[in-house]
């Protein structure tokens, strides 16, 4: 992930995600615009369904995620059509329209499982 990517999941502009590469197992990190919802899940979405992260996802749902000071294991679900339309006009709504690409690929909700910790 770029320095750039750090600092906003560090401010809790975006979110920091680390997945599994889906082929070569290694750990990959990305920095994503997210909603924080109510049950303290998140929602993101892709800009293309080739984007790497979220293929990674597909393939094994298992994520770490980091906000500001707060790290936390989740798990990510698969967003169904609808649910993905509103995710991906609560993005653009937070994070304005050069987001015109958003909704191409696929959308998740970033579930935190067990304790929540901080690094």
């Amino acid at each position: 992930m770029d320095e750039i990517g750090e600092q906003l999941a560090g401010w809790g502009v975006a979110v920091r995600l680390e997945t599994r590469g889906r082929r070569t197992g290694t750990a990959v990190a990305v920095a994503v615009g997210y909603i924080q919802e109510m049950d303290g899940s998140l929602v993101v979405a892709a800009g293309s369904p080739e984007a790497d992260w979220a293929r990674n996802l597909e393939a094994d749902p298992r994520v770490r995620a980091t906000i500001g000071e707060r790290t936390f294991d989740a798990v990510a679900e698969p967003l169904d059509p609808p649910e993905a339309a509103a995710a991906v006009a609560a993005l653009i709504l937070k994070y304005g329209t050069p987001a015109e690409g958003l909704g191409r690929g696929p959308a998740f909700r970033i579930r935190p499982v067990g304790a929540a910790e901080s690094d």
